[in-house]
């Protein structure tokens, strides 16, 4: 899988754009705020049709305009596709799949398949459970639509549920709607648990070997998947904290408090590691995605780094490097000194300064 190029218009700083990919490594470098990470944010938005750090549309747009434009053709099993987008101020995005417009923007879901690194995800094991929540869903959405679907589901009914939650002072005989509304509760969450539960054993497994490589041999880390309930007690929690979630307004049971815990030689380090540990055991997940998702769509997704060399060693660096042959990559950095001192392949290098591309001499 490979994306091909990318045009944009009146997208964040960038009022035209158009570049064309390499097949393996792009390098996007120049100082901090001059637009790099927005490149990398349009090529995820294309293909996921949400930003991974804004979920407000109008934010995507120049300050000045209305509308923005996305056209990005990517390449998938040798037939090649092109995604137009259309994102609005005031309106629903619009967009189209080689010439067909779409009418949910999940249909997007599964055409590219990427896996995004950036600084915060190094955060994610220390960090609380609603970022580890979303890496889950964030990488189950594109590897399967069912739970796409199931999640939207979830996610609506517990809205529901929460609304529903709030008027019961005023409307007791409203009561009967919370049976239909946990029964659907159930319903969905119960596949959802079922679908993390397997994506986390798979995960797991290729974590425990890669955080080991990555240790010298001197860490066992084992992931674990915590979910809130278990699908067989599901139903009888939910009902039996239904008064506990009546006097708070809230749904206290389900899917939605589920977290993922990181044990390292027998010590939980979302607690209790050392940042090196946490930012170790972070490079193995995002290392341990771009195994899976190949082990599962049979294709190489597609890997956007954000400015995140500068934050790890020079062993970590090494590591990572090493790792992304045979994978397109699009890197953003504010220099070219570290990927010369591993003496690591530079495909194709652009230089980003104030909403503006170069192609420097000499790459």
């Amino acid at each position: 899988m490979v994306i091909k190029s990318i045009s944009l218009q009146n997208y964040r700083n960038y009022r035209t754009l158009s570049l064309d990919f390499d097949p393996d490594t792009n390098i996007f470098y120049g100082d901090n705020a001059q637009g790099k990470t927005n490149i990398l944010e349009a090529v995820y938005v294309s293909g996921t049709s949400r930003s991974h750090r804004s979920s407000k549309d109008r934010e995507l747009i120049c300050f000045s305009e209305e509308e923005a434009h996305i056209c990005t053709v990517f390449e998938k099993k040798g037939i090649l596709h092109k995604i137009d987008m259309h994102l609005r101020k005031n309106k629903t995005k619009g967009i189209a799949i080689d010439g067909v417009p779409i009418r949910k923007a999940s249909e997007l879901f599964g055409l590219i398949h990427f896996v995004f690194f950036s600084p915060e995800d190094l955060s994610i094991i220390k960090n609380g459970p609603a970022e580890r929540r979303h890496f889950l869903d964030s990488e189950l959405c594109q590897l399967d639509k069912v739970y796409l679907y199931q999640l939207s589901n979830y996610n609506k009914v517990v809205l529901q549920r929460n609304k529903l939650l709030k008027e019961l002072y005023l409307h007791p005989d409203y009561r009967e709607v919370l049976d239909v509304l946990d029964m659907q509760l159930v319903q969905y969450g119960s596949a959802l648990i079922q679908r993390r539960q397997t994506f986390a054993e798979e995960l797991g497994e290729i974590v425990h070997r890669i955080h080991s490589q990555l240790s010298g041999g001197q860490e066992e880390m084992e992931l674990k998947y915590e979910p809130n309930v278990t699908v067989d007690a599901f139903a009888q929690m939910l009902f039996a904290n239904r008064e506990r979630d009546m006097r708070l307004k809230t749904t206290a049971t389900g899917p939605h408090r589920d977290d993922i815990s990181f044990v390292v030689n027998g010590v939980d380090i979302r607690k209790f590691g050392s940042q090196g540990q946490q930012r170790t055991a972070a490079l193995s997940l995002k290392l341990s995605e771009i195994e899976l998702v190949k082990r599962l769509i049979g294709d190489t997704p597609v890997l956007l780094l954000d400015d995140v060399l500068s934050e790890l060693d020079s062993g970590r660096q090494n590591y990572l490097l090493n790792s992304i042959e045979n994978i397109q990559t699009l890197i953003t950095c504010t220099g070219l000194d570290d990927f010369v001192s591993h003496q690591f392949e530079i495909n194709k290098v652009f230089q980003v300064v104030k909403g503006h591309v170069y192609m420097p001499k000499g790459f």
